[in-house]
């Protein structure tokens, strides 16, 4: 092989390389919203729907119990205090119910957050239903403000009676600015 084939045989090998970065590099961009609905439609990893649900005539299964449990997180730069005000809840499955969370800025400047749900155990998610709920805005505390924070919910009948113990975990944020 002479030197001006050997040229363009690496030529075509860098632009072979080339394609194979910028495919991978759209791939890695891709996979976020791909993740995503994964989730959203299987219920994978606890990811719920983000916006509020029209409960329809669903029957109140009064032959079982299903204790929900409630957490809460704040993530690094949001000087929040952020808990739920009850430890868990029992519920009938189809019984809509009412939970609340306690949020307080601790800082001299306003700061608005916005939180993310997971619910555990994953096959749970398509069944627990939000009807109202702060993790639907942004939430917007002033200086030292508190704030009590709702959601109701139902979980569906339909869950599989081996669940007993569902977990609803919020991982409060600070929101990113312009979304």
């Amino acid at each position: 092989m002479n030197g001006e084939e050997l040229r363009r045989a690496n030529k075509r090998l860098a632009m072979k390389l080339g394609a194979v970065a910028l495919g991978a590099l759209g791939f890695g961009f891709a996979l976020v919203p791909l993740y995503n609905v994964l989730c959203e439609a299987t219920g994978l990893n606890g990811k719920t729907n983000a916006e509020s649900a029209r409960p329809a005539a669903v029957k109140v299964d009064k032959s079982r119990w299903v204790t929900v449990q409630f957490t809460g997180t704040v993530m690094p730069g949001l000087s929040w205090e952020f808990h739920p005000q009850q430890a868990s809840i029992r519920v009938h499955p189809g019984e809509i119910t009412r939970a609340s969370y306690y949020a307080k800025n601790s800082t001299n400047q306003t700061i608005v957050g916005q939180a993310v749900p997971s619910i555990t155990p994953g096959q749970a998610a398509q069944h627990f239903v939000k009807l109202d709920c702060f993790c639907f805005k942004q939430q917007a505390l002033e200086p030292g403000a508190e704030k009590e924070m709702g959601l109701t919910f139902i979980i569906s009948p339909e869950l599989s009676k081996e669940v007993g113990t569902v977990t609803l975990s919020y991982a409060f944020f600070p929101a990113v600015k312009g979304s």
